[in-house]
């Protein structure tokens, strides 16, 4: 009788086994992840990574500078888009801002003193007219096309450079003038 039970324990430990190594189980779950885009458009002065550039400054110190203007340091502006963008130009007000001691102030006019040409241009984009990459065209406080067609992308850059050319006719001070650009989507 001994011998009888031995087996029947054996039996029961296999099965015990074969039930532990068909318990494992899988299970899955999922969702769904949707992007919301909305339309982005940034432009930013890469010297100083912000909308507001730095001051540029052009000094006017010999009878030559007067007579033949003064070009500024190259400038460059990065505009960042997800759609196809253009660029416009102008000055904040149609006259210059004058500081220093003859009064009454002198009114000294934008037009066909302050100047802007494009130097460099890396926006997929075609420069305006009257700009050009050779020729300097007059700036205005009414908005000018400056960059048109331009593609959209992370790193669009362009160069420009002031000429200023104010004459003979104004005393000695400190003029100035905002120039605000404008990236406006397609």
């Amino acid at each position: 009788m001994k011998k009888f039970i031995a087996i029947v324990t054996f039996a029961t430990i296999s099965i015990a086994a074969t039930a532990q190594t068909q318990s494992n189980q899988t299970a899955t779950a999922s969702q769904t992840v949707k992007l919301v885009l909305s339309n982005a458009i940034e432009i930013t002065f890469t010297g100083n990574s912000s909308a507001t550039g730095a001051d540029v400054n052009i000094p006017f110190t010999s009878v030559n500078d007067y007579a033949n203007g003064v070009e500024s340091a190259e400038q460059e502006l990065k505009v960042r888009s997800n759609k196809d963008f253009y660029v416009r130009v102008k000055t904040g007000s149609n006259k210059f801002s004058y500081t220093g001691n003859t009064t009454p102030a002198p009114q000294m006019p934008v037009k066909n003193v302050l100047n802007l040409k494009v130097t460099a241009n890396n926006t997929g984009g075609s420069i305006a007219s009257p700009f050009s990459s050779n020729n300097y065209a007059t700036l205005k406080n009414n908005s000018q096309s400056l960059l048109t067609n331009c593609d959209r992308g992370g790193d669009q850059t362009f160069k420009i450079k002031y000429k200023a050319t104010p004459g003979f006719a104004y005393p000695a001070g400190t003029y100035s003038v905002d120039v605000i650009y404008t990236a406006t989507q397609q």
